[in-house]
C-alpha cells in the first residue's frame, strides 16, 4: 500500500511558489496541482490567494505570455489563442489584452510566410485536394477562415 504524501500549507506553499516562479501558470493549473497533492478546498483557497498577493500568479500576465509563446513559436491564430486560453478560464478581457499584443502587420507577415512554405511543401497533384490540405492545416492552427481562404486561392492555382 503506498501512502501519498502530504503536505502541510506552508510547504505546499512554498512548492506552488517555485511551481509558479519557473513558468507562467494559469489558476486552472495551479488548482489542479493542489488537487493532485491532495490539499483540501480551504487550504487551496488560502494558497491561492498567498500566490495572488504575492504576484506568483497573475492571469493577464500568464495569457499574455501564453499568447506570445505560442504565436512566436507555434505560429497559432486568433481563433486557437483565444479558445486556449478559454479553456484554461481566461476571461474574456485578459484574452482580448493578450490578442492585442500581437501586431496586426506580424500576424499577416507571419501568416503569409507560412502559407507560402505550406503550399510549397504539399505535393498534391489536384489542386482541389492541395487546397483542402492547405485550408485544413490553417485552420486547425486557428487562422481567420476569410484569410485561410482568400490566401489559398490566391496561390494554389
Amino acid at each position: 500500500m503506498e501512502s501519498k504524501k502530504t503536505y502541510t500549507v506552508q510547504e505546499a506553499t512554498k512548492k506552488l511558489e517555485h511551481f509558479c516562479a519557473y513558468q507562467e501558470r494559469c489558476h486552472q493549473e495551479v488548482r489542479k496541482k493542489l488537487e493532485a497533492m491532495s490539499m483540501i478546498p480551504e487550504a487551496i483557497d488560502v494558497i491561492i490567494v498567498h500566490l495572488l498577493d504575492h504576484n506568483f500568479l497573475n492571469e493577464e500576465r500568464f495569457a499574455k505570455a501564453f499568447v506570445r509563446g505560442k504565436f512566436n513559436i507555434k505560429h497559432w491564430g486568433r481563433r486557437r489563442l483565444t479558445s486556449e486560453l478559454k479553456q484554461r478560464d481566461i476571461s474574456k478581457f485578459n484574452i482580448n489584452q493578450a490578442l492585442a499584443e500581437i501586431d496586426e502587420n506580424d500576424y499577416l507577415t507571419v501568416f503569409s510566410e507560412l502559407a507560402e512554405n505550406r503550399a510549397n511543401l504539399l505535393k498534391e497533384r489536384n489542386t482541389y485536394k492541395k487546397r483542402k490540405k492547405f485550408i485544413n492545416y490553417f485552420l486547425y492552427r486557428g487562422w481567420e477562415s476569410h484569410l485561410v481562404y482568400d490566401k489559398a486561392h490566391e496561390i494554389i492555382r
